[in-house]
């Protein structure tokens, strides 16, 4: 082989190499730091009639307001004020509460207004390690009462008014 051919060998490899290097470094920052939480848009745009204008917006039934409170685990005294729109919560950066729990699923459950509007239901998104509404497993959509913990992994949720 030729000088030229063996140190552009030479030099390939030692990129190869950095790269390899680079990667390892970025694995590893991402398991110390956790996920990036990106900020979401809260504002929605509002339908719009034929004309133009903004169509009048509708009330939808609304249960009496609620927090949901983190009282075990890592987040222990995080606080969630429920609105309209349904919560997800699991690990995954898409979650409404992202959880720092191993045992936890990338999305976990969903916390949603009851559709008659007078409370809230919890619904397991069929998760690996399962949620507990009290003592109970949940496996169907249940009724989330105010004072019921509910566990995910080793996290401990409660509903309060």
């Amino acid at each position: 082989m030729s000088e030229l051919t063996l140190t552009a060998l030479r030099l390939g490899l030692l990129v190869v190499l950095w790269l390899f290097v680079l990667a390892v470094v970025g694995v590893l920052r991402a398991d110390l730091f956790g996920t990036r939480v990106t900020a979401r848009r809260t504002d929605r745009a509002r339908p719009r009639t034929p004309r133009g204008e903004a169509a009048p917006a509708r009330e939808p039934a609304r249960p009496a307001r609620a927090t949901l409170v983190v009282v075990e685990g890592s987040l222990r005294g995080t606080t969630l004020a429920l609105g309209t729109a349904p919560v997800l919560i699991g690990r995954g950066p898409d979650c409404t509460l992202v959880l720092d729990d191993e045992y936890a699923s990338t999305k976990h459950v969903r916390i949603s207004a009851d559709p008659a509007g007078e409370g809230w239901v919890v619904e397991d998104l069929q998760s690996t390690n399962g949620s507990f509404l009290g003592r109970d497993r949940l496996s169907v959509p249940r009724p989330f009462e105010p004072g019921t913990p509910l566990r995910i992994g080793k996290t401990v949720l409660e509903l309060r008014r």
